[in-house]
């Protein structure tokens, strides 16, 4: 069987600004390539999209993951080749790949099989350079913050209360917590300093949630870097530091386009994670999209708890977004591993842990359904040692829900083995749904922490110390109580226990650090033991890849 890297490597590609042309109209003095299969739109041309009318947005999530993941990007892809297989005119849209998964442990995302976005190797190594880009002008603005206060102080920087962190784009959890400015006057002040990986940065929010380059700029200057020693907040606008960083940013905002291995279009741009931020790819390049075609598919990432959420409350609500229509993606491997069986053992037909399993897929229909109010299908990502007794268990299950249930095949037939659920996302979206918020804008920080803990992840109660009930009335008072909460915990679990497997109620989650996104316009909850500067694991991904004498890349998944 061939791997996803070969299988890419064995496509042939067409020049993509030939390729944008002929698929959905667009003139090539608006695209500036980056070799012959990547290119940029121009910001200039999506402004001029602005009077035409928006397609349809379509949603792909996912149950809780196993660490593998289950396919959530490829069945993106996959449904984006499959209504263009049925005579749609389809776009898709997703986010870029960063290292720390490539040299980690999940993998790309750029999906797999024959259900991928290709050049496979560039999109996941480096692509464009955005997030070098992003990266940068995170820490011009660490730099700019640090030189501030040794070269006097004129803010009156406290600098035991400087929040601003540095960035990389890679999984070192060496660097989570250190000193810097050792050595000396000549090096600054000695404090306390770490570091985030580059999509849990606020520049990548801010990237991401921007609508155009001004917006992006007033954005980066509201950003709070840290607080005087009178306890008055300094911005990147106090350090002038925003116009840099925008500059910065300029190129990088424009959208990358790409093809699928089957030549459809497809916009990858921006990468936070759902786990540690929201989620979801850029607003301007799902605005271009959704001018452009008739239908957009576009994913959030994790599960329907963790990305779809964020995408419904924070994204949807600042951009004014309302898909029509849920993909809640499933596996059988993943439902056996919630019913108790550990991924090691998922290849064997086990129907009692399935049956245990199901209540994750069920708690994610009903968020879906109840608490998002949008309609739904569930799309079964279809392993090859999936059996019949365990498929027609499942779509029985579902059934109750009165949601239908798609075996999809995209993994091994591309977009042809998708096209029932092509078909069934066209009907869902001829439907009337009303997209409802988890929280209202005016409920306090804390109750709207509550509502997602209650309502979504079945939860009993928040737990939440004293300092960070009170940086949360401390927020309040600064006039950032309307902002919406994006909630930072591991994704295996409903709770912040990833051993808690399927649908867990009666359990607490409990709130470790509360942040201030004041540019990106949410609140961080950071909860349980997840961290926003990850680990590698014992056997990274990065000690398989390597390359030969020719420059042919290997082991990348």
């Amino acid at each position: 069987m061939k791997t996803d890297l070969e299988i890419a490597q064995a496509a042939r590609l067409k020049p993509v600004i030939a390729l944008a042309g002929e698929k959905i109209g667009i003139d090539s003095d608006a695209l500036s390539p980056y070799g012959h299969y990547k290119a940029k739109l121009s910001l200039d041309y999506i402004q001029s999209l602005d009077d035409r009318p928006e397609g349809n947005l379509i949603l792909v999530t996912a149950i809780s993951p196993t660490p593998a993941g289950e396919g959530k990007t490829t069945t993106t892809v996959g449904l984006g080749d499959a209504l263009n297989h049925i005579g749609q005119k389809a776009l898709i849209c997703i986010r870029e790949p960063s290292m720390g998964p490539v040299f980690g442990m999940k993998g790309g995302a750029n999906g797999g099989g024959m259900a991928q976005v290709v050049p496979m190797e560039d999109i996941n190594l480096q692509f464009t350079g955005d997030f070098s880009a992003i990266a940068m002008a995170n820490n011009l603005l660490a730099a700019l913050l640090d030189n501030h206060v040794y070269q006097g102080n004129a803010l009156n920087v406290d600098v035991r209360r400087i929040t601003w962190k540095r960035v990389l784009d890679m999984n070192d959890r060496s660097l989570r917590k250190i000193t810097i400015g050792l050595g000396g006057v000549a090096n600054g002040f000695a404090r306390e300093d770490g570091f985030d990986i580059v999509v849990a940065s606020e520049v990548m929010a801010i990237f991401c949630l921007a609508r155009d380059l001004n917006d992006l700029k007033e954005r980066l200057g509201r950003i709070v870097v840290g607080y005087t020693f009178d306890r008055k907040p300094v911005t990147a606008r106090d350090l002038n530091a925003h116009g840099a960083m925008a500059v910065l940013l300029k190129e990088a905002f424009a959208p990358n386009i790409v093809q699928t291995l089957e030549g459809n279009i497809a916009f990858v741009h921006g990468g936070p994670f759902a786990n540690i931020a929201h989620g979801c790819n850029s607003v301007v390049s799902t605005r271009a999209a959704l001018k452009l075609a008739d239908y957009v598919v576009t994913e959030a990432g994790f599960g329907a708890d963790l990305g779809a959420e964020k995408f419904v409350d924070i994204k949807c609500r600042k951009a004014g977004l309302k898909p029509r229509a849920v993909v809640l993606v499933a596996t059988v491997r993943a439902l056996k591993y919630h019913g108790g069986i550990e991924v090691g053992e998922t290849g064997r037909e086990n129907c009692e842990a399935l049956k245990k399993g199901l209540a994750n897929l069920e708690k994610h229909i009903t968020n879906i359904q109840t608490h998002y109010g949008l309609p739904c299908v569930v799309a079964i990502n279809q392993r090859t040692e999936d059996t019949v007794a365990e498929i027609e268990l499942l779509k029985m299950a579902a059934a109750r829900y009165h949601v239908d249930v798609i075996l999809a095949e995209h993994w091994a037939l591309g977009g042809k083995g998708a096209v029932d659920l092509a078909h069934a996302v066209v009907k869902l979206c001829q439907r009337p749904s009303a997209m409802r918020f988890v929280y209202e804008d005016n409920l306090p920080l804390l109750e709207k922490i509550r509502a997602v803990a209650s309502k979504i992840y079945g939860a009993k109660d928040v737990a939440a110390d004293r300092k960070i009930l009170d940086r949360l009335a401390d927020f309040e008072l600064a006039g950032y109580g309307h902002y919406p909460v994006c909630i930072a915990k591991n994704q295996y679990s409903f709770s912040t226990d990833s051993s808690l497997r399927g649908a867990p109620t009666g359990h607490t989650l409990t709130l470790r650090e509360v942040r201030l996104s004041a540019g990106a316009e949410f609140i961080v909850a950071v909860c349980g033991d997840i961290m926003t500067m990850p680990g590698l694991p014992r056997v990274p991904a990065a000690n398989s890849i390597d390359m030969d004498a020719d420059g042919k890349i290997t082991g990348l998944f």
